[in-house]
């Protein structure tokens, strides 16, 4: 008898069949009020029904690929047999281990798949036959993309990324009755975690106002300027693209020439200020320098022709003007993160080609100027899909800021996406309160003519690059960018990979400091040196190859940014008086971080 209380499948029977139904209803209930809170919007006109043209893109996409293997049927045969023979490889396998037999499993788990950690997912044959099932079906769909001869490269990268999304989607450690840990927290909890976990759908799609807004965080326990975005500092100037703020001294000296930060507008800026423990901000202030940092507006249709020239003169020139007003000094040091260093490295190349010589050296934190090699995000450029975007962005004057969010998250669906689907409605759990992924749902909206300009100019025709971008009457070539560059890239970058940042190197006319560090977009750039974690690699000239380049790249454990500090001082280490926001008959309109950010969409 003890033994048959021990059998592994009584852990997945109800323990109490009537507070399961009771459950069960309510679950019902709340799935009920979710259809409403979705259907609501749409009948009222409030949403409409847009996801037709993407859908018809994907179907057109694949409809290449299964064209490929139908037309000849040979070929469509060997495609099937393949997919059978890993199919009677598992029933193999399966039988054996029935019997008592020693098998090997037809498929391995890929060692970093957090999906299938669950012990259950290895010692219940129930749940290791779906799971390998999964994983050969799903590695036969994506051969099926990759082996399809005569597809061009964009087409090859679409159906790839679909191919991946579907699969990543339909995985049975998304569904209750196929995940061994969702099944067994169903049944000890008499189906309690779905009742919450319909509740918790509930109020994300009231939140986003019809549109499913998965919580990544617990949003409660964040709040900008005081656990959140916190380094002393004023906002000393504003216009219709942006604020400007500058931060406290906390050294009695300071580097002569003031730090510029200009950060991307896809989203904010506070990424560099998450909290004092992790906040670049934070350290370059307590390193010595007089750091000013573009906070960009949050736009609505009054920004809606705001293009990459307005962000240039209004955003980084103009701050310019403002920070020799501030300090009396015209001699800059500059960085770009992302997008905000691609508009960067534009106004380098006008300002080189006007005689404007005030940006002394330039960092770009994982930024493309060249976006031959530019990821997973050229899945999202080309003609037909830009054209349906300015469709859209015509109606208001800017991209919704949930578009680009979710365009994000799905680089990395199974983290960004599919675990809190599962963590938030299939375990009924409130998800961890982290400050980054706080500031990741943190989304802006794109100004409808400054987002066409860059998708077009920059992913979709290379313009930078080949020295044909034109920006207020000025044909620009990067050639023309003598001044020193830090050129900084992630090795896991997926929205700007190291490779692409190796090639964009090239395109400058002086020299170039090639830097890569461990990790990715985000935790490679906020990497504190005193957490000591990852690592990065320095080396020669980024020409040739980035094989070639790390060959002899020497590693150093840690931060990179005190190698940062040292690259700057190298071009000048003169000091000065450490100054004081609102010196110089500087306005102060209201403090660090400044109402720009606190915009929500």
């Amino acid at each position: 008898m003890a033994d048959d209380r021990q059998h592994p499948m009584l852990q997945y029977i109800i323990n109490n069949p009537e507070a399961f139904a009771q459950n069960l209803a309510k679950t019902l209930e709340q799935a009920g009020k979710a259809l409403a809170a979705y259907i609501e919007p749409r009948e009222q006109g409030k949403i409409k029904n847009e996801s037709t043209d993407e859908l018809t893109g994907v179907v057109k996409t694949l409809a290449q690929v299964g064209e490929y293997w139908t037309s000849d049927p040979q070929r469509a045969f060997e495609a099937q047999s393949r997919l059978w023979s890993g199919y009677i490889d598992l029933w193999n396998s399966s039988l054996k281990r029935m019997m008592g037999e020693a098998s090997e499993p037809a498929v391995e788990t890929p060692p970093r798949d957090k999906r299938f950690a669950d012990p259950d997912w290895e010692n219940n044959q129930f749940f290791d036959f779906i799971k390998q099932l999964y994983l050969i079906t799903s590695k036969w769909a994506e051969d099926m993309v990759h082996d399809a001869h005569g597809l061009d490269e964009h087409t090859r990268h679409k159906a790839e990324f679909y191919v991946t999304q579907i699969a990543n989607a339909v995985s049975p450690s998304n569904f209750v009755l196929t995940n061994p840990e969702l099944l067994r927290l169903t049944m000890e909890s008499n189906g309690e975690n779905l009742v919450k976990g319909m509740q918790h759908l509930v109020e994300d799609l009231k939140t986003g106002e019809g549109e499913l807004k998965i919580r990544q965080t617990d949003p409660s326990k964040f709040k900008l300027g005081d656990n959140l975005g916190n380094t002393p500092g004023k906002v000393i100037s504003q216009n219709d693209v942006c604020q400007v703020v500058q931060y406290t001294s906390t050294t009695t000296e300071v580097l002569k020439r003031p730090l510029l930060i200009v950060p991307p507008w896809i989203n904010k800026f506070y990424i560099l200020d998450l909290n004092p423990e992790k906040s670049f901000i934070k350290w370059a202030v307590d390193q010595g320098h007089t750091v000013f940092v573009i906070s960009w507006v949050n736009p609505d249709e009054r920004q809606a022709q705001k293009s990459f020239e307005h962000y240039m003169k209004e955003g980084i020139l103009n701050t310019l003007d403002v920070i020799k007003k501030a300090t009396r000094q015209s001699e800059v040091n500059s960085i770009g993160y992302c997008v905000g260093g691609t508009l960067l490295a534009v106004t380098l190349a006008y300002m080189a080609r006007t005689g404007d010589n005030r940006i002394k050296t330039s960092t770009f934190f994982t930024t493309q100027v060249d976006f031959t090699f530019a990821g997973d995000l050229k899945v999202f450029v080309d003609e037909e899909q830009i054209s349906i975007l300015e469709k859209r962005m015509e109606e208001h004057g800017y991209l919704d800021g949930s578009k680009m969010s979710s365009a994000f998250n799905m680089l990395r669906s199974n983290d960004l996406i599919w675990s809190y689907v599962v963590n938030n409605y299939l375990k009924g759990k409130e998800p961890f309160p982290f400050d980054l992924l706080y500031w990741n749902s943190d989304s802006t909206r794109m100004p409808a003519a400054n987002h066409s300009f860059y998708l077009r100019n920059c992913y979709l025709d290379n313009k930078l690059s080949k020295g044909e971008m034109e920006i207020a009457g000025e044909t620009l070539d990067l050639q023309d960018v003598k001044i020193p560059i830090f050129n900084l890239a992630t090795r896991e970058d997926h929205i700007a990979p190291p490779k692409s940042v190796f090639v964009g190197s090239g395109c400058f006319g002086g020299p170039v400091e090639y830097v890569l560090a461990g990790s990715g977009h985000i935790a490679g750039v906020v990497n504190p040196p005193a957490k000591k974690k990852y690592q990065y690699w320095t080396g020669r000239e980024p020409r040739g190859t980035l094989e070639n380049w790390l060959k002899k790249a020497k590693e150093h454990p840690g931060s990179w940014w005190p190698y940062w500090d040292q690259w700057i001082r190298s071009n000048d280490d003169t000091l000065a008086k450490a100054r004081k926001p609102g010196a110089n008959r500087t306005k102060i309109l209201e403090e660090a971080p400044g109402s720009y950010v606190m915009t929500k969409v």
